[in-house]
């Protein structure tokens, strides 16, 4: 049986090494300074760097609270921020937004429809509500 990490459904591994934290979670300067003019407080920065470079990791948005403590620390010590500071998201509208902000920054088009497997339009099929 194949580990999480090597599945169809990516996964923060159980143990990240340095060169993995560095490679994959550094933010650059430009991101760092985007976070910036997108977020409203030391909380909401982190959340959304920390956002960003997992999705650029795993293809998803994982719950704040499976982004393992190392890289949330990594991630808060290149922001500056002091240790009491943790990533949250004050609302589902802010995290919807954050989610929003990141995909438009990445090129991500997020279709709804296209996402649960559904089609917007009949499909060449008639609406078995409309008589025809």
């Amino acid at each position: 049986m194949a580990s999480v990490e090597r599945t169809a459904y990516p996964r923060f591994k159980r143990t990240i090494s340095f060169r993995e934290l560095h490679e994959a979670f550094t933010p650059g300067t430009a991101e760092v300074a985007w976070a910036r003019g997108k977020a409203r407080s030391p909380e909401h920065l982190l959340a959304l760097v920390v956002m960003l470079k997992s999705y650029q990791k795993l293809g998803y948005f994982p719950d704040l609270g499976e982004v393992p403590e190392l890289v949330v620390g990594h991630v808060r010590g290149l922001l500056e921020q002091d240790e009491s500071v943790s990533p949250r998201h004050d609302s589902v509208r802010t995290a919807a937004r954050q989610r929003d902000f990141i995909r438009e920054r990445l090129g991500v088009v997020y279709d709804i429809e296209k996402a649960r497997g559904r089609r917007g339009d009949s499909g060449g099929r008639a609406d078995p509500g409309q008589s025809g």
